[in-house]
């Protein structure tokens, strides 16, 4: 009986001593931005094609579990807001911009969480735009550039060559409205909110303009920023454009582009990928840089969206959980599974490690990335880039109707230098 009574005794301690020791999961509250069809079960799919990060990664990481959530990009926003608003911050975000939640004090910095063998693999160019007051505040998930596609057959019908200059994109425009009339729009814009700050981005980088000046001060309302927007709007007066810049997104214009019906649009590298998704055939279309004013330097808009952590003071294990964070963007950002991620919709890779595969895969991408590398960046660093951002697509569909553009842009510097 004493004998049995100290083998129970020792299984009890035994089994205390396991439930004291054993370390609980950690979750991991993920929102992924809905990139397009094909997002949702990349990450959370069946997995009978091989798809289902959420599954691998658990499987390869024991202790930590993924509730992820993929959302679209009309509602992240809001559905971020409402949550912080909710003290109910993700762990791990995926969005474009990041300032407003490093300047709140809801981010954590990137080194303490990042390993630093992965911080080395990612572009610095792209991480700069990530810095603030020298942190990093976020790592590039993915990005895209965007150049000149244009239909050759239709220039070639109308007997043009691909315009280079502003002056030769306006001829080009007109030849091809003598020849097709009202058949074939010569000249996509999108104005919406969608892409307004890309419109306004190439004709002002275009012109010898921008965003800011060297010294990264807003100049949104300089000469050469109210003359490029003065061009823009022209080319819609003049009947060279799509009839609806304020409301036809850049998916209708690649929608009128893959239906012949378009003969020249910007459009990221994806663009291929998109008309043959939509079933478009018999497209003869190829790629060139972005036409550019006399004395001015084509630019091409290069668009870099993030992953962020945010803090949460209430977690038990803060170093268990930084681990956590790191080991989901080190296995993201494993070429095993980041290669098929950027593929999956012809993105271009953040990081070095996927370049050699990507480019085996897609020769084209090559191309792309030199295309990249002579990008410029919208300002996502500066706080008042929310605001820019919408306030440039107002002044451009104010101007659509009738608004004075240098009055407009006026009203826009004073308001975020104020």
């Amino acid at each position: 009986m004493k004998k049995l009574v100290t083998l129970l005794l020792a299984a009890l301690m035994l089994v205390t001593f396991a439930s004291f020791g054993a370390a609980e999961d950690i979750t991991l509250d993920v929102i992924i931005a809905q990139y397009g069809p094909n997002t949702q079960n990349w990450f959370l799919g069946d997995g009978m094609d091989g798809s289902n990060f959420v599954k691998k990664f658990e499987e390869a990481n024991p202790g930590i579990k993924l509730n992820l959530e993929v959302v679209s990009w009309n509602d992240i926003y809001t559905v971020v807001s409402t949550r912080i608003s909710n003290n109910n911050a993700p762990d791990i975000l995926n969005i474009d911009t990041f300032a407003d939640y490093a300047n709140e004090g809801l981010l954590l910095p990137v080194s303490d969480y990042c390993p630093d063998e992965l911080f080395a693999d990612f572009f610095p160019s792209f991480i700069e735009q990530s810095v603030i007051d020298g942190v990093c505040w976020a790592v590039p998930d993915l990005a895209s550039a965007r150049a000149l596609y244009y239909n050759a057959d239709i220039l070639e019908e109308a007997g043009v060559d691909v315009p280079t200059t502003w002056a030769e994109l306006e001829d080009v425009c007109q030849a091809i409205i003598d020849a097709f009339g009202g058949e074939i729009y010569p000249w996509g814009i999108d104005m919406t909110t969608d892409e307004g700050q890309a419109a306004f981005a190439y004709y002002a980088w275009g012109n010898n303009g921008g965003f800011t000046d060297a010294e990264g001060n807003w100049i949104v309302n300089c000469d050469a920023n109210v003359a490029a927007v003065e061009y823009a709007i022209g080319l819609y007066n003049k009947g060279f454009t799509n009839p609806n810049p304020a409301t036809q997104t850049r998916y209708d214009l690649q929608d009128m582009f893959g239906a012949g019906k378009l003969a020249m649009v910007i459009a990221p590298n994806s663009l291929p990928t998109y008309i043959a998704d939509k079933g478009y055939t018999g497209v003869n279309y190829a790629v060139a840089d972005i036409p550019h004013n006399e004395g001015a330097s084509s630019s091409s808009v290069g668009v870099m969206d993030r992953i962020m952590a945010f803090k949460d003071d209430s977690a038990p294990d803060q170093a268990a959980r930084n681990e956590a964070i790191g080991k989901f963007l080190s296995f993201f950002y494993d070429p095993e599974n980041y290669v098929g991620w950027v593929s999956m919709e012809d993105f271009l890779p953040a990081v070095n490690s996927a370049v050699e595969a990507l480019v085996a895969a897609n020769p084209s991408f090559e191309a792309w990335l030199n295309v990249l590398g002579s990008a410029q960046f919208y300002p996502t660093a500066k706080a008042e880039w929310i605001d820019v951002k919408q306030g440039v697509t107002n002044v451009e569909q104010s101007a659509l109707t009738g608004g004075d553009v240098k009055t407009l842009l006026d009203e826009l510097q004073a308001k975020i230098t104020k």
